[in-house]
């Protein structure tokens, strides 16, 4: 363990042997402070919509397809131009300090070591160059809390082109932080830096609550902002957070050039449909004008299938992964998204689809259709 201001992170690096992504939250719990898991664990209220997030798999099935003369199915992909050896990505995150010492760093270096695609938090422990060193080249997309500072801003967004980020994921679903139970019962307070927190007024991070955090974002964020970054960046912005089809269109008609449908893992509103039961109706909305990216909830390869099949050209999570980064470092994130991949692949040749274009296009039985 490495202790700073007295709070305990991993420093732990090895492979893990994983049954499933579930069974590695109870084993993280052990080694994460109290006040660290919950605020990784947490949802907000009673976290109805973090856990519906994953049960809404379950209201689609997949399709068993058997005589397709297939076999040795391909994860790899591509998106926004980008070759990938899966469509698995991770979710920006923010604080991964909490969890091991090296903290984004390590989750870098350990999805580039399976040719995954990395998405860095505004609000990350790491900063957004030492992020993109530790990936190697891999390829990265760098995720905007907007602050009302647009000097902040600014200066965050020439950072991330100068990093070599391939685009920039805007977060509109926070402009306030949601009501999270388990850091005020943990009276929760952040132990350790925010690397990217430490030029203007938000200072760094630390000794503040997330609250106090989201309070120097911006609370008004309009389809111009979108625009705005467009134009400063002259990256591809996808806008995350979009839980309906007119939230979808309207960022369309801004100049997002991807989509990003995720309701914050059940950290933000809570009552709010789960991010699985909004995908179908954006897709179809989106109607293949640009890449969708889903997160909240994945916790199987059939996850991932049924997300692919129903709109998604790239799926994320997070937690999982973090939980990972403590339990292995670098490597512990690898092996994390190696046994996705690994369902994902007996998913995908038991429904005989032999390339994620195949998934995309794989039929699922929605429950109505069971009546």
């Amino acid at each position: 363990m490495t202790v700073i201001n007295g709070y305990e992170q991993s420093d732990r690096e090895q492979k893990l042997a994983i049954l499933n992504l579930p069974s590695l939250e109870a084993a993280a719990k052990k080694i994460i402070p109290t006040g660290g898991f919950g605020y990784i664990s947490g949802g907000s209220e009673d976290e109805w919509t973090l856990k519906q997030n994953t049960a809404a798999f379950n209201h689609v099935q997949i399709v068993p397809r058997a005589l397709t003369d297939m076999e040795k199915p391909s994860t790899q992909t591509q998106v926004f131009g980008i070759d990938l050896k899966t469509p698995i990505m991770m979710a920006p995150a923010a604080a991964q300090g909490l969890a091991h010492a090296r903290g984004e760093a390590a989750t870098a270096e350990g999805m580039a070591q399976v040719g995954a695609l990395m998405a860095q938090s505004t609000y990350s422990s790491t900063s957004i160059a030492d992020t993109a060193a530790a990936g190697k080249g891999a390829p990265q997309f760098f995720q905007l809390y907007m602050s009302k500072d647009w000097d902040f801003n600014q200066s965050l967004l020439d950072e991330a082109v100068k990093a070599g980020a391939k685009a920039i994921i805007l977060t509109v679903d926070a402009t306030v932080d949601g009501y999270r139970e388990a850091d005020i019962i943990n009276n929760f307070q952040f132990p350790i830096p925010m690397a990217n927190l430490t030029k203007f007024s938000e200072g760094d991070g630390k000794g503040k609550g997330i609250m106090e955090i989201y309070a120097a974002a911006a609370q008004k964020i309009s389809p111009a902002d979108v625009r705005r970054i467009t134009e400063y960046t002259n990256l591809p912005v996808i806008v995350k957070g979009i839980q309906s089809p007119e939230d979808a269109l309207l960022a369309i008609g801004a100049g997002a050039q991807g989509i990003y449908v995720s309701n914050h893992g059940g950290r933000q509103l809570n009552g709010g449909p789960a991010s699985f039961d909004v995908l179908h109706a954006i897709a179809q909305a989106v109607s293949g004008r640009v890449p969708i990216i889903f997160d909240s909830g994945v916790r199987r390869g059939s996850h991932v299938f049924k997300a692919l099949a129903n709109g998604a050209d790239l799926v994320a999570l997070a937690r999982p992964v973090i939980y990972g980064l403590a339990l292995g470092g670098a490597q512990g994130v690898a092996s994390v998204i190696s046994h996705l991949n690994e369902e994902l692949l007996v998913d995908m040749q038991l429904a005989g689809t032999k390339t994620i274009e195949d998934v995309k296009h794989a039929k699922l039985l929605r429950k109505q259709e069971q009546r």
